[in-house]
């Protein structure tokens, strides 16, 4: 019955939204800071640094702060650029047992331009990302601090991100329509699961996400919920990519800490289908390794706590500064490519 399914569904939804609790700072020891090595990099003067671009027609609506803005249509224009290919363009020598060798921070493909390029043609906004994921992605836990000013966070050595908190300024604190407790791949791809006040009835919450917001990059950082229904990870995951890359969003895997399947199988498969359409993998399970129980609370699940300081030793013995730190080092990285001829 309908109503069952609701019910069930709110069920499952409050036991997600209570799983997202921190638990308090550990005294650990120390840890090697991570680094892009990556040359800085300063945005030519015809680049915009403003949240949304300022003609009235190419604004785009915000969920969070500015519903009135003017929305996008939802078709693309008739003279587009044609479309990108879709199916993975090689089949690359890759053992997927060797995904644990694979960067933190990516080795970026002439796909990728590709797929940016694509994007700017049919109006995507280049100093935007979003967030596809569960409660891990939505701005009180990954990357909101970076928009809420200097006071929240303390770059540390890292002083050179400040470009990328700049440049992709509205980005970090914006609550993703495609970011919500408990989602998984298919969550994203199923109406059923779209925020209704800004979506439309037979829209899904990644096409309704990429319809208003407009980005050009898109960290995905979905798994943890999928080790449920295992077998339907890979044939959605490609499904979410296929739709990124056509919408001409960069779609950026992300492997996970836990190991709940017990086997990897999921990390496996996120690494395996960034390599098949030459996409960036963000490895962080990598920069867990060398933290205590790998950066993973009690449960086995989420993740340590603490405040985004990366000057301070201790807190970088926590799985919150290392994501949000390796997070914006992916998208200097990306914003070093990009923008360089």
């Amino acid at each position: 019955m309908p109503s069952r399914t609701i019910v069930i569904l709110a069920i499952v939804l409050i036991g997600f939204l209570s799983a997202c609790q921190p638990q308090g700072e550990l005294p650990l020891p120390s840890l090697t800071p991570f680094s892009a090595t990556l040359p800085p990099f300063m945005p030519s003067a015809t680049v915009s640094y403003e949240p949304y671009p300022s003609s009235a027609q190419e604004q785009q609506a915000s969920p969070i702060s500015s519903p009135n803005k003017v929305i996008l249509p939802t078709q693309i224009p008739d003279d587009r650029p044609p479309t990108l290919t879709l199916q993975p363009t090689s089949t690359p020598t890759f053992n997927p047992e060797r995904w644990t060798d694979l960067p933190i921070v990516p080795l970026l493909s002439e796909r990728v331009k590709e797929i940016y390029l694509f994007g700017l043609e049919i109006g995507n906004r280049p100093n935007a990302f979003s967030k596809v994921g569960d409660c891990g992605s939505t701005p009180s836990w990954f990357l909101g601090d970076f928009d809420r000013g200097p006071r929240f966070y303390n770059l540390g050595e890292y002083t050179h991100l400040q470009t990328v908190i700049d440049y992709y300024r509205g980005s970090f604190e914006r609550t993703s329509l495609a970011a919500l407790a408990g989602y998984n791949t298919s969550s994203v791809l199923t109406p059923l699961w779209s925020n209704k006040e800004f979506c439309k009835n037979d829209e899904a919450p990644l096409a309704c996400e990429y319809r208003l917001h407009r980005p050009s990059i898109a960290l995905i950082t979905l798994g943890a919920n999928d080790v449920y229904h295992i077998d339907s990870f890979e044939p959605q995951l490609r499904k979410i990519i296929e739709y990124s890359i056509a919408q001409g969003v960069i779609p950026v895997l992300a492997t996970k800490p836990d190991n709940l399947e017990k086997d990897h199988r999921i990390n496996r498969i996120t690494a395996q289908l960034a390599i098949e359409y030459q996409i960036p993998l963000w490895n962080y399970w990598k920069a867990v390794q060398p933290l205590p129980n790998h950066a993973l609370q009690e449960d086995g699940v989420h993740i340590t706590f603490a405040a985004n300081d990366f000057s301070n030793p201790l807190n970088m013995q926590a799985g919150w500064p290392i994501r949000n730190l390796t997070a914006l080092q992916v998208l200097y990285a990306l914003y070093t490519y990009l923008n360089t001829p």
